[in-house]
């Protein structure tokens, strides 16, 4: 593998990890410009925007966009997550010119048509009617919500149905403005890619381009709370979250391996005492994330209205009880886990491609995973034990959609935790 690393005059970032025996490759824009980075008014506009990058630009149509990374078997989209938008396309080795072009023609020279802009709020419409008619998808919007109240980092990516129906060209632009900078992009490609060709492209396509400045935003205050939302439904969705490092804190692996061992996997803690041993549920899972100044460490289960209680119970025991009992076995094994889930990500052009993007906006450098590797092995069972016992006073957040009636409240369950 070689990764290479260059900064253009403006502050554009390119960043390239050649793959030996590929004959494809993924290449993206990503940009610094996500959820967070949205004022109240402008909330969903992020997404919006990613959205309408592929409904016509000054050189091509919708149509034609789709056609040409279509027309040599590639494939192209994009995402919006917190922190960040990309935009990205797999390809063969020899069509990452035409992907990068249409990429970036895409983020630099939208047209905004008007036309395209109602047919595209339609459709973002409909993806919030579909969220809010998936129970265990839209509970994770309000468990965000309740956990940062009032905050950039707690309000949707979809945006409230309101907003979106009111946003215009102007909306667009303005956010395009001030965020779409040089400086706050990305240029990320892997396997059968030759950096140098890509540079130049990139000084073709973004050299001329200034730079805009930092652009700060609102830190991320993880407070807790509480939401029930009353539905006829078959089933109580429940999820809670626990505040728990950002990525640049010591302890941020610590409370991976933690949440990998207690709900990562069919051999975890919560998988077998709750759904195996006694059956309160189908699904059961508990998973960590990690942001620039905040995290979470979020559990998920769906149940019965009469079995919500004991399940709540349960599984607030168990959280506890790896304080006491956690074994060396189930530390290696979610250590384990977390390694090969990296290094067999790292086999994918597109996984590479955005884990060298992501950790070059953190770090402002790419650590080879093998320092990754090195951090996980470094947590111990006594630090998961040690973690376990420092959430009896750690701030909560709870979510619950359907037949709540029975489902304890917040206040129950951290007067458990810390009982």
């Amino acid at each position: 593998m070689s990764l290479q690393i260059t900064t253009l005059t403006n502050g554009l970032k390119v960043v390239t990890e050649n793959m030996p025996g590929l004959g494809s490759a993924s290449v993206g824009l990503w940009v610094q410009a996500g959820g967070r980075h949205e004022r109240v008014e402008q909330n969903g506009i992020a997404h919006f925007l990613e959205h309408m990058a592929f409904k016509g630009t000054v050189r091509r149509t919708a149509l034609q966009i789709a056609e040409q990374i279509e027309d040599v078997g590639g494939y192209i989209n994009a995402y919006t997550s917190k922190e960040m938008t990309a935009y990205y396309a797999r390809c063969l080795s020899g069509d990452v010119p035409l992907a990068l072009d249409v990429i970036s023609d895409i983020v630099l020279n939208p047209i905004f048509d008007g036309k395209e802009i109602e047919t595209e709020r339609h459709v973002i419409l409909q993806e919030i009617g579909q969220a809010l008619d998936t129970p265990d998808d839209i509970i994770f919007d309000w468990l965000q919500e309740v956990s940062y109240p009032d905050q950039p980092f707690g309000r949707t990516i979809l945006g409230p149905a309101e907003r979106v129906g009111a946003f215009g060209r102007e909306d667009l632009q303005t956010f395009v403005a001030e965020h779409y900078g040089p400086d706050r992009m990305i240029l990320s490609a892997a396997g059968g890619v030759d950096h140098d060709a890509i540079v130049r492209q990139a000084e073709d396509i973004f050299g001329a381009l200034a730079a805009r400045g930092d652009n700060g935003v609102e830190p991320a205050a993880f407070r807790g709370g509480e939401r029930r939302v009353v539905k006829k439904l078959e089933q109580v969705h429940f999820a809670m979250a626990l505040e728990s490092p950002g990525y640049r804190h010591p302890d941020v692996y610590t409370a991976q391996v933690y949440a990998m061992a207690m709900g990562g996997g069919m051999s975890s803690r919560l998988f077998q005492k709750v759904r195996e041993e006694r059956g309160l549920c189908y699904s059961i899972f508990a998973q960590s994330a990690a942001y620039e100044d905040t995290g979470s460490i979020t559990i998920y289960a769906g149940t019965s209205k009469e079995e919500i209680g004991d399940l709540t119970g349960l599984t607030i025991d168990e959280l506890k009880r790896a304080a006491d009992d956690m074994s060396e076995a189930e530390v290696a094994r979610a250590r384990a886990q977390l390694k090969a889930g990296l290094l067999m990500g790292l086999e994918s052009p597109s996984n590479r491609a955005e884990r060298n993007a992501r950790l070059l906006a953190i770090w402002g450098r790419v650590p080879d995973a093998t320092e990754a590797v090195a951090r996980i092995d470094e947590v111990t069972t006594d630090a998961i034990r040690r973690y376990a016992g420092g959430l009896t006073g750690a701030t909560a957040s709870l979510a619950l959609y359907g037949p709540v009636a029975k489902a304890p409240g917040l206040a129950k369950i951290l007067d458990r935790l810390a009982a």
